[in-house]
């Protein structure tokens, strides 16, 4: 095992198959999930309303659900089944994933008990058990508390995938996507105005190059270079009023 992120492939610690920015932007995910399934059953409701003559509406009433947000919100299986004739739709609904990955990481956490005469054991645990029930945030605040661990495992990136694919789905429904926010400073590496901060990510990234500053190196690198490029703004304004009034 080297110590390169399997997701972004920025250097991340020993014994972790994803760096901490990854790690952060799968926490932020399962933060976010509770509030995007609300939208999702606000969106459970007619996509169009039923034809119209002389219009463009259907010749049919339209479905009464949308079976996208059924797909995410009802019950199903934590894996893609076999599709051979490939007329399935859809993908794994949401609390099957969370239960699934929940329940996968579970079998493979240490667990320490003694046993009846009084030895101590180490086995694996039986089941995932989240204290406030099994819904899903239930299920995200389970995964929440065990992702430091879940990074360590060879299966990371794959869990990583999924959730990243999950919320892609639920965001063209609810039409959510991350603030990002320009930052004036210009990028440390190559000097183009193009650091970005996202609120689903621990680093300020530059969209040019590979540059990644956390909010406190973010700040120090601002406060050390905007000073002189205001003075340069001010002279060159001052410059630009001599030769318009001349």
């Amino acid at each position: 095992m080297d110590n390169t992120c399997r997701i972004c492939h920025h250097v991340t610690a020993e014994e972790r198959y994803l760096c901490d920015g990854c790690e952060y932007r799968a926490c932020t995910w399962l933060r976010a999930l509770p509030k995007q399934a609300a939208l999702l059953e606000v969106c459970l409701q007619p996509t169009t309303g039923p034809a119209q003559r002389g219009g463009s509406g259907r010749a049919h009433s339209p479905l009464p659900l949308d079976i996208r947000v059924l797909d995410l919100l009802g019950p199903g299986h934590a894996a893609h089944i076999q599709d051979p004739h490939g007329d399935q739709t859809g993908g794994i609904p949401i609390v099957a994933l969370l239960a699934g990955w929940s329940r996968y990481l579970a079998s493979e956490i240490p667990a320490v008990h003694h046993d009846a005469h009084g030895t101590i054991r180490i086995d694996r645990c039986e089941d995932a058990w989240p204290r406030t029930g099994t819904g899903i945030p239930a299920w995200c605040s389970w995964l929440q508390a065990y992702l430091p661990y879940a990074v360590t495992r060879p299966w990371a990136e794959e869990m990583y995938g999924q959730l990243e694919e999950l919320l892609s789905r639920i965001q063209r429904v609810t039409h959510t996507t991350p603030r990002r926010t320009a930052r004036d400073a210009p990028c440390p590496g190559c000097q183009a105005f193009a650091l970005v901060e996202r609120e689903d990510e621990l680093h300020i990234s530059c969209q040019v190059c590979d540059v990644r500053l956390t909010p406190e190196q973010y700040t120090e690198h601002r406060d050390a270079v905007m000073p002189a490029l205001a003075r340069i703004a001010l002279l060159m304004s001052a410059q630009a009023a001599q030769q318009t009034a001349a």
